[in-house]
C-alpha cells in the first residue's frame, strides 16, 4: 500500500501534486479534463486587492522548450475571487492555496486580510511583482525587502504563507534564508526566468512588453538546482516547480528536496498532466518499494 500524503505547515495534503499559479485559473477551465478531487491542491492565479488589466498584447510567445509570457498578472481582483472562485473550489476535496500579488506592501496586506475568513488553506505570496516604491525592483530580488514583506504578511495572515521565490537573483540560498527568517511557513520555487524574443523579419520585439517570463521544460534544470540549494539551507518545506512535464520530472524535484510539486506551463500542452503525474508517482513507488512518498524528499545520494 502506497501513501502519497505530505504535510506542509501542519496541513495534510492527500498527495504532493499541485497546480502552478497562472496556469490553471481556479480550476474551472480544466473541469472537463481533470478531477479536482484527485489533486493535492489547486493554487489559484495571482490576485490583487483590485482588478489589474495586465500588459498590452501580444503577450505570449512560444520558444524552444517553453513559452514566454508577459500577461502582467491580469486578474479580476480579490472580491471576485472571494465571491466566485473560492466557492467553486470548495465543492471539491482538494486544498485551496490563493496566490497573492501586489505593487506595495499595503496592496498585499489588504488582500491577505480579505482572505482571513474565507477558509482557504494557505496563501502563496508572489514576490516577483515590481515594488513601485523601490524603483520597480521586485520584492523577491533583494534579501532585505523579502525579509521585510514576509514579516509584515506573516503578522496579518491567518493562514500559513508560502513565499514564491524569483530565480532572477544571484544567490537563491540567500533569498530562501531571508524568507524563512521573515516567518515564511514554506517556500515555492521557481517563478519564471526573465527572457526576450526578437522577430528578425520585422526587427521588433515579439512581446509588446519586450521581456517576459520564461517557463516550460527549458527551465527545469535551473529549477531543480535552485530547489536543491534552497531546501538545503532552510528547515521549512519547499514546493518545487519549473518545467514539470511528467511524473519523472516531479520525482526529480522531490529527490532534490521538494516536499510537493506544482505543474505549470505544460498544463497548456497536456490538460490531463496533473492526474497523470499522480498515477506516475504511485507506479514509481510500487516499482521501487517506496511505502511513504516522504521517503523521496531530498533523497538524492550525495
Amino acid at each position: 500500500m502506497t501513501d502519497l500524503s505530505v504535510t506542509i505547515a501542519g496541513i495534510l495534503f492527500k498527495n504532493p501534486v499541485m497546480t502552478a499559479s497562472g496556469t490553471f485559473g481556479s480550476g474551472m477551465e480544466y473541469g472537463e479534463f481533470v478531477d479536482l478531487n484527485k489533486l493535492g491542491a489547486v493554487i489559484t492565479k495571482g490576485v490583487a486587492n483590485h482588478p489589474w488589466p495586465g500588459n498590452p498584447t501580444p503577450r505570449v510567445a512560444e520558444t524552444y522548450g517553453g513559452m514566454l509570457n508577459a500577461i502582467g498578472l491580469q486578474n479580476p481582483g480579490i472580491d471576485v475571487l472571494i465571491e466566485r472562485d473560492i466557492p467553486f473550489l470548495k465543492q471539491f476535496d482538494t486544498r485551496i492555496i490563493v496566490n497573492v500579488c501586489g505593487k506595495t506592501v499595503e496592496d498585499y496586506l489588504e488582500t491577505v486580510e480579505k482572505l482571513s475568513d474565507t477558509g482557504v488553506d494557505m496563501l502563496e505570496i508572489n514576490v516577483s511583482c515590481p515594488n513601485v516604491k523601490e524603483g520597480a525592483i521586485a520584492f523577491g530580488q533583494k534579501a532585505d525587502s523579502l525579509y521585510a514583506i514576509t514579516g509584515e504578511i506573516k503578522k496579518k495572515s491567518r493562514q500559513p504563507i508560502i513565499m514564491k521565490l524569483s530565480p532572477n537573483v544571484t544567490d537563491i540560498a540567500e533569498m530562501a534564508r531571508a524568507a524563512e527568517a521573515g516567518g515564511a511557513d514554506a517556500l515555492s520555487l521557481i517563478n519564471t526566468l526573465t527572457g526576450m524574443q526578437i522577430d528578425i523579419h520585422r526587427r521588433s520585439f515579439v512581446l509588446a512588453n519586450k521581456t517576459g517570463g520564461l517557463s516550460g521544460p527549458a527551465i527545469k534544470p535551473v529549477a531543480v538546482r535552485m530547489v536543491y540549494q534552497a531546501s538545503r539551507v532552510v528547515k521549512i518545506p519547499v514546493i518545487g516547480m519549473g518545467g514539470i512535464a511528467n511524473a519523472a520530472d516531479a520525482i526529480e524535484f522531490m529527490l532534490a528536496g521538494a516536499t510537493a510539486v506544482a505543474a505549470g506551463a505544460m498544463n497548456f500542452v497536456n490538460p490531463y498532466l496533473t492526474e497523470e503525474i499522480i498515477v506516475g508517482l504511485e507506479e514509481y513507488m510500487i516499482r521501487y518499494g517506496v511505502k511513504q512518498i516522504s521517503e523521496l524528499i531530498g533523497a538524492v545520494q550525495e
